[in-house]
């Protein structure tokens, strides 16, 4: 039996809406151990896969945290700076983890296939990139898209192209966001230098070698600051 306030149709975000109200109205406060799953799910009328699917989002917001063999908790209060700041980490999370998948397989490809023409604007591109560094966050998020645009370019697919640049204006919003509000963006320009010099050797594996040091470090930093730590 579903708990009356839940409608039919898809369960997991009434249940991540009614866990969050929990935590907005205080009812679920700071510190606060939740219910077992079997608990929460047997109180809802609800699946067991749905209740953890939920708790999933929420601690993906920051807003809970699964602690193995002792129990959920509630780590953050739901304000508005918690829930902007908790959301716009898990959105450029996302972005990351699609760039990432994409940019390897560019990174693969394009060492096989580039030119020396093609390579001597890349350098120029890495080096413009560097050289924007500290010139504000938009101007340097631009140059390194467009660095990274050439090197996907290089691969000669025009499906990879058509992604990156599908995903390109979420990224340069989100990276814009991460270089103005996060205190510590990791400084991976050595690793762009590095993927010029694999596809200049045609070395397919050290140019994904290369674009994993560019961006896990990103994607390693939003995971440990995902509680706005």
């Amino acid at each position: 039996m579903i708990e009356p306030g839940l409608r039919r149709g898809p369960l997991v975000p009434q249940v991540e809406a009614l866990f969050r109200g929990r935590i907005e109205s205080g009812d679920w406060a700071l510190g606060d151990r939740l219910p077992s799953e079997t608990d929460l799910a047997v109180e809802l009328g609800v699946g067991r896969s749905s209740v953890r699917e939920a708790v999933r989002l929420l601690v993906r917001d920051g807003l809970l945290d699964v602690r193995h063999g002792v129990g959920t908790f509630v780590v953050e209060a739901l304000d508005d700076a918690t829930l902007e700041r908790t959301l716009r980490r898990a959105r450029l999370l996302e972005v990351l983890e699609v760039r990432r998948a994409l940019e390897v397989e560019a990174a693969r490809s394009a060492a096989e296939r580039a030119r020396p023409e093609d390579l001597a604007d890349l350098r120029r591109q890495v080096a413009e990139r560097h050289a924007r560094r500290e010139s504000g966050a938009e101007a340097f998020v631009t140059a390194d898209l467009d660095f990274h645009r050439s090197v996907v370019a290089l691969a000669r697919n025009s499906v990879l192209t058509a992604l990156f640049d599908t995903v390109r204006p979420i990224l340069h919003s989100a990276l814009v966001d991460m270089v103005v509000g996060e205190p510590h963006v990791p400084d991976t320009s050595h690793s762009h230098d590095v993927l010029v010099d694999a596809l200049e050797s045609g070395d397919g594996a050290a140019a994904v070698a290369a674009t994993v040091a560019n961006l896990d470090p990103m994607i390693a930093s939003l995971h440990g600051g995902r509680r706005g730590t």
